[in-house]
C-alpha cells in the first residue's frame, strides 16, 4: 500500500506565492517519475510538471519560469513551489507519482488533491 498526503494549498492573491508537497509512504522501491497536475472547473486534467529519477525536469509552457518542481527520493516527496501566480492558475492540484513498490512492479499513484484558488 502506498498513500500519498498532500499538502499547500490555499487562496492568494495574484502574483503571490505557494508551495504544494506531496509525501509518499509505505513499502516505496524505487521512484521513477514525481509530478504535479492540475484541473480547474469544466477543464480537463493537464500536466504541470514532472521530475524523473535521472533528473529531467518538464514543465506545461504556461508555468515556465513561474513554477519550480523538487523531488527528494530519499524522502519520497515532491514539492511545487509557485511564484508569480496568476487568476488562471486556480486548480486542484494532484500529486501523481510513477513508482514501484517491494512487492510489485511500476504503477501510478494520485494524491487526494488540494485546491489552489488565485483571487484579490
Amino acid at each position: 500500500q502506498v498513500q500519498l498526503v498532500e499538502s499547500g494549498g490555499g487562496l492568494v492573491q495574484p502574483g503571490g506565492s505557494l508551495r504544494l508537497s506531496c509525501a509518499a509512504s509505505g513499502r516505496i522501491f524505487s521512484m521513477y517519475v514525481m509530478g504535479w497536475y492540475r484541473q480547474a472547473p469544466g477543464k480537463q486534467r493537464e500536466l504541470v510538471a514532472t521530475i524523473s529519477s535521472d533528473g529531467r525536469i518538464n514543465y506545461v509552457d504556461s508555468v515556465k519560469g513561474r513554477f519550480t518542481i523538487s523531488g527528494d527520493n530519499a524522502k519520497n516527496i515532491v514539492y511545487l513551489q509557485m511564484n508569480s501566480l496568476k487568476p488562471e492558475d486556480t486548480a486542484i492540484y494532484y500529486c501523481h507519482l510513477n513508482l514501484a513498490t517491494w512487492t510489485s512492479g511500476p504503477n501510478e499513484y494520485w494524491g487526494q488533491g488540494t485546491q489552489v484558488a488565485v483571487s484579490s
